[in-house]
C-alpha cells in the first residue's frame, strides 16, 4: 500500500511548475475539445467551431514548448537524476495525449463528417468519457509527483472511462454500420469514432506505465 506523501521536486521549484503546467494544459485541451464538438454537432465547421480548434492547436503548441523545456533541464541540470528517464517518458506520453486532442479536432474541421442528429446524445456521452478520461490521468500524473496514494485512485477512474468509452464506441458503430447510410458515410464515421476513442486509450497507455512509475518509486 503507497503511504507517501513526498514530492520528488527539491530545489526545482520551476521545473515542478513547468510539469504542473503540462497537466494544466491537457485538462484544458480536454475542455475545450468538449466545447468544440459540441458547438460541430450544433453549426458544423462554423467560425465559433474554427476559433476553438484554432484554441486547441495553441495549447499543443505550448504543451510541446513545455516539454522541451522540461526535457531540456532535466538533461542540461541534472535534475532528478534517479527517476529522469520515467518523467521524460512520463511527459512525452501526456503530450501525445494533447497532440491527439488537436488531430481530431482538426480532422473534423478538415473533413467535416456528416453525423446524423438520432447520434448525438451518444457522441456527446463518448466525448465527454473521452475528455474525464484525459482529466483523470493530468490528475493521476501530478499525484505522482506529491502523493503516491492518490495515483491509484486517479488510475482507476481512467480505466473504467476507457473501458466506458469503448462501450459506448462500439453501440455507436453497431448503430452507423445497421444504418441505410452510404458506405462512404459509414467509413468516415467509423475513422472518426476510433479516432475519438484512441484518446482514451492513449490516456490508459500513459497511466499504465505510470503505476510502473510508482512501484519503482515505492521500493
Amino acid at each position: 500500500m503507497f503511504s507517501t506523501k513526498f514530492s520528488l521536486f527539491s530545489h526545482t521549484k520551476e521545473l515542478e511548475q513547468k510539469i504542473d503546467m503540462l497537466h494544466d494544459k491537457i485538462i484544458e485541451a480536454a475542455m475545450v475539445f468538449k466545447k468544440a464538438t459540441d458547438v460541430y454537432l450544433k453549426e458544423k465547421r462554423s467560425q465559433t467551431y474554427r476559433k476553438l480548434s484554432k484554441e486547441i492547436k495553441i495549447i499543443e503548441h505550448d504543451a510541446d514548448t513545455l516539454r522541451r523545456d522540461i526535457e531540456n533541464r532535466l538533461y542540461s541540470q541534472n535534475l532528478i537524476p534517479d527517476f529522469r528517464g520515467n518523467i521524460l517518458e512520463l511527459v512525452e506520453n501526456l503530450d501525445k495525449v494533447i497532440n491527439e486532442f488537436d488531430e481530431v479536432a482538426h480532422k473534423f474541421y478538415i473533413e467535416q463528417p456528416e453525423i446524423p442528429e438520432k447520434y448525438y446524445e451518444r457522441f456527446r456521452e463518448l466525448v465527454g468519457q473521452v475528455c474525464e478520461c484525459a482529466e483523470n490521468l493530468a490528475m493521476a500524473s501530478r499525484a505522482f509527483f506529491y502523493d503516491l496514494s492518490a495515483v491509484r485512485d486517479y488510475s482507476k477512474k481512467v480505466y473504467w472511462l476507457e473501458h466506458e468509452s469503448d462501450k459506448t464506441t462500439a453501440s455507436l458503430k453497431e448503430g452507423v454500420f445497421d444504418s441505410d447510410m452510404e458506405l462512404a458515410q459509414k467509413l468516415q464515421l467509423n475513422s472518426f469514432l476510433t479516432e475519438v476513442a484512441d484518446i482514451a486509450d492513449l490516456a490508459e497507455n500513459c497511466v499504465d506505465q505510470l503505476l510502473i512509475y510508482v512501484i519503482k518509486r515505492d521500493i
